[in-house]
């Protein structure tokens, strides 16, 4: 079993396991725990009570964050024509249709998001089997399977965040740089965990959100007292 270093384990044990934090002072305990010399990122893991073997009750959506995630986005649109264009004047980092799918079939990968057109579902279709394991594959219930190109592209460039529960039932998301400060941080939590309220499926039985953690990336484990939710997102 690794062993963590001083470091972590002094900021750690500012930590009270055994109590759930409100989210004010989760995020602010956040903050404090965050001491490597980069810009840490603050993660939320989510544990939700459903079952994502039933088609049902799989979570999965995204949000824009009002705050951004304050790192630089590469999007790839699959386009052409006139959405082409459109693509490239919103600021798309690479558009095209054949010849971007024969470059991902070489094996470049490049880029952080892809958007499609409806029309090219069909060819963007061949390579989904190195899109999807990566989280990369266009999906209509994300809004990147659109005509509405620009739209998109400015969404995932302005910290667009995709989410989907995982087999155990927790969904991870990013919500900013410990950079933004307490604030800001806490405003983008709040756009997340509406949507994810908001997203509570209707087969969904008995406690919806059965526990919530934040932590820095290289930081502790931060319980939230999930009651706290209703005034988090009195912050939208």
């Amino acid at each position: 079993m690794a062993k963590h270093g001083k470091r972590y384990r002094e900021v750690a044990a500012k930590v009270n396991p055994g109590h759930r934090y409100p989210y004010q002072e989760a995020v602010g305990l956040a903050l404090e725990t965050a001491s490597s010399k980069f810009d840490e990122t603050l993660e939320t893991a989510v544990a939700l009570g459903v079952n994502p073997r039933h088609a049902d009750q799989m979570v999965r959506g995204a949000v824009v964050l009002p705050h951004g995630l304050g790192k630089t986005v590469r999007v790839l649109v699959f386009a052409k024509g006139e959405k082409e264009k459109e693509a490239l004047e919103a600021g798309a980092d690479y558009v095209g249709a054949e010849d971007l799918i024969t470059r991902i079939q070489g094996g470049w990968l490049e880029f952080d998001k892809a958007v499609a057109t409806p029309d090219l579902m069909g060819q963007v279709g061949k390579i989904g089997k190195i899109l999807g394991p990566r989280g990369l594959m266009p999906n209509v219930k994300v809004g990147t399977v659109t005509f509405e190109v620009a739209k998109a592209v400015n969404e995932l460039k302005g910290g667009k965040v995709e989410f989907r529960v995982d087999r155990a039932g927790v969904v991870h998301a990013p919500v900013g740089k410990v950079s933004f400060g307490a604030e800001k941080l806490l405003q983008n939590l709040a756009a997340l965990m509406d949507q994810l309220m908001r997203l509570k499926p209707a087969t969904s039985k008995g406690t919806y959100l059965k526990g919530i953690h934040l932590s820095t990336t290289m930081g502790p484990g931060i319980p939230v007292d999930a009651a706290d939710v209703k005034n988090l997102i009195r912050l939208l």
